[in-house]
């Protein structure tokens, strides 16, 4: 995208989590400069990013960038009234679909993305999908954003968004929903609060780095313990036996029914 100068980068809802972890990954990586990105807030106006701008116009944010990061609530997104003419928008909530941002802030370079909570630590997964209206380089500028905040993939349909809202856009909730059951199975067996925790996150945070430098498939990690025939093997087959795949599938089937939802109700 030809903007005659440095890329300039608003994010309306920059004080919030996501808002926040995105502007830091983005300068982090140096997609933009501190003095080039543009954040506004709702209320009060955060403590960081201090040699950029904050503003809580967010018409006057989206009038000095080039990208807008669109990082708001999708139940506030209704009377979100941004023009955006002209602009590259950049949609990072769940549910809203391309054609209602398209009218809503009139324009035809949109992207529908969903990173998730862990670009706070630059680990996001963050499937994509844009508009035919995106210009010669803007899909260049959408990979550096999200490439900064983790990894990326462009998808063809939104109904692929809409499932990964639930699979990869809970980020690290499903993570910490296992380690939250098996804490308390540990506190109940005996174990104090605070070894139980270590012991848990330690085991979390063991796996994903094991699984993130081998590569493996899941299933084939799966197996291998299985194949061992050992006191793993007895615990993944006793979990089975209670429900734990069909849980999994049934939990994300509700995920996929809410983003759906919510874009309807758009």
């Amino acid at each position: 995208m030809e903007t005659g100068g440095p890329l300039r980068v608003g994010v309306l809802g920059g004080a919030g989590w996501l808002g926040g972890a995105i502007a830091k990954a983005i300068v982090g990586a140096g997609v933009v400069e501190p003095e080039n990105l543009s954040l506004s807030y709702r209320r009060e106006r955060p403590y960081r990013f201090n040699r950029s701008s904050w503003t809580s116009d967010n018409q006057a944010l989206a009038d000095r960038s080039d990208v807008i990061v669109l990082s708001v609530r999708p139940a506030d997104w209704p009377t979100l009234n941004v023009d955006a003419e002209g602009k590259l928008l950049i949609s990072v909530m769940a549910g809203i679909r391309l054609s209602a941002l398209c009218a809503h802030h009139r324009t035809d370079r949109v992207v529908r993305a969903l990173p998730n909570a862990a670009a706070e630590v630059r680990k996001s997964y963050t499937p994509w999908i844009a508009t035919a209206g995106l210009r010669k380089d803007d899909r260049a500028i959408v990979r550096a954003i999200f490439d900064a905040c983790g990894s990326q993939d462009e998808v063809c349909e939104e109904a692929e968004i809409d499932y990964l809202t639930g699979l990869t856009g809970s980020g690290p909730a499903f993570p910490a929903l296992l380690a939250e059951a098996m804490m308390t199975d540990a506190i109940s067996h005996g174990l104090s609060p605070e070894i139980a925790k270590r012991a848990v996150n330690t085991l979390m945070v063991g796996a994903g780095r094991l699984l993130e430098q081998r590569d493996d498939c899941p299933s084939e990690t799966v197996q291998t313990f299985l194949d061992y025939r050992g006191t793993t093997a007895a615990a993944i087959e006793e979990m089975r036996a209670a429900g734990f795949d069909d849980a999994v599938s049934r939990g994300l089937t509700a995920a996929l029914r809410k983003s759906v939802g919510m874009g309807e109700a758009s």
